[in-house]
């Protein structure tokens, strides 16, 4: 088979010793990767999920609970460790690498690299936001759910290295993965270190004093039993049409979605009732995987009727109900994953759950500052996960050619 280029092209960064190296090529996917269809894998081996955070990965090491057939894996294919393959979203996440052999759907294109290179070269390249623009620029009607095709992939121009560059840049790239998986378990630690103090700080359900407690608080009373209702008044916020909500207008219209991205806010004119606006440092709550209770920290908005808006009774401590509604909201999805009727949260769901509260005000504000200095902690090393992931996306970019030489 021929190999087709395409004009050579240069990174904007480039490691020392290969700046003054030949321009990269642009050889076609086809003169790269072979095509690997075995269905006559060997049998006792793992069946594979395909998934954009984890690449290629045995089903069992993951939430994944989709079930197979003896007949229907009769028919799957063989992944060997180093392989490629053809998402049906590698349109949005890239091309998924193998570190496994195993076997997976026959509806997957496995992709095997032939001849001199380095597979982890192309695994960084493969997920670059470049490379996955020129999948979806290059490939017309490209939609969630449709598969890239052997055929599609092989018309694709690949900028290439010689081998050492390749090594070069695979090193450089893996020791930032390295750095980032290391922070990320100091991350997640961290998360778990806050909530086992959590379970130590709060009473277990139907009881009235906690495992830990603060030396000056040993022999205080015990806590008392009421409901979050009783602990806090929750505001519904405003209900909204599709034809009420605007592009542009006076009030941005908070929504669950808007806790985790700024990218597409809703606005409105209507002026409301002061309880259907929060201001930075309302308590705002709302049910749902990974929401729970948030303090606004921006600017006077809208907040949606998905969320309710959360004012601490007399002798109640913001703080402390904070944390007291994350505590008890994790109960709630304990309570939900053991299918005891807490699949969809009510507003009159939450006002009647049971809690356990400190009789004075002095001990909530010692559990809310202990808490919240664990949630700092937490906050600073996701802030430095989240740069160094910055750092390595703009690292990528320039590390790879602008891809505009790779158009086919």
């Amino acid at each position: 088979m021929t190999s087709k280029t395409s004009p050579s092209s240069v990174p904007k960064l480039r490691f020392p010793e290969f700046r003054d190296a030949p321009p990269w090529d642009s050889p076609c996917g086809d003169a790269l990767f072979d095509p690997i269809n075995n269905r006559n894998a060997p049998s006792g081996l793992p069946v594979l999920a395909i998934t954009q955070e984890h690449g290629a990965i045995p089903r069992d090491q993951i939430d994944y609970h989709v079930s197979v057939t003896a007949e229907s894996v009769a028919s799957y294919k063989e992944v060997c460790e180093g392989d490629f393959i053809i998402s049906l979203r590698s349109f949005q996440g890239g091309i998924e690498y193998s570190r496994y052999h195993g076997i997976c759907s026959p509806a997957y294109v496995i992709l095997r690299r032939r001849g001199e290179g380095n597979d982890h070269f192309f695994r960084h390249f493969f997920k670059s936001e470049r490379f996955i623009q020129q999948l979806t620029r290059n490939i017309e009607g490209i939609r969630d759910g449709k598969m890239i095709s052997y055929a599609q992939f092989s018309e694709q121009k690949l900028s290439l290295p010689k081998p050492p560059e390749q090594q070069k840049i695979a090193d450089c790239l893996d020791s930032l993965d390295d750095l980032i998986a290391a922070e990320g378990r100091k991350l997640e630690a961290l998360r778990q270190h806050k909530q086992g103090l959590m379970q130590q700080l709060f009473p277990h359900p139907g009881e009235t004093v906690p495992l830990l407690r603060f030396p000056e608080f040993e022999n205080g009373p015990e806590w008392r039993r009421q409901t979050l209702g009783e602990a806090a008044t929750f505001l519904n916020g405003r209900a909204y049409s599709k034809d009420e909500l605007l592009d542009s207008g006076k009030y941005r219209v908070l929504r669950v979605g808007n806790f985790f991205t700024n990218d597409h806010w809703y606005y409105s004119d209507l002026e409301l009732h002061d309880d259907k606006y929060c201001d930075a440092g309302d308590l705002l709550y709302a049910w749902s995987a990974s929401f729970g209770p948030r303090i606004w920290r921006g600017e006077r908005v809208i907040y949606h009727y998905h969320i309710w808006k959360v004012v601490e009774r007399k002798r109640i401590d913001r703080g402390f109900l904070y944390a007291c509604l994350e505590c008890e909201t994790e109960r709630m999805r304990d309570a939900s994953a053991r299918g005891l009727g807490m699949q969809h949260l009510t507003k009159a769901g939450i006002e009647s759950w049971e809690c356990a509260i400190p009789t004075h005000t002095d001990e909530q504000r010692r559990i809310s500052e202990c808490l919240n200095a664990a949630a700092t902690e937490i906050d600073a090393q996701d802030g430095l996960v989240h740069a160094l992931q910055r750092h390595k996306r703009g690292l990528v970019q320039q590390l790879f050619p602008t891809g505009e030489d790779s158009a086919p």
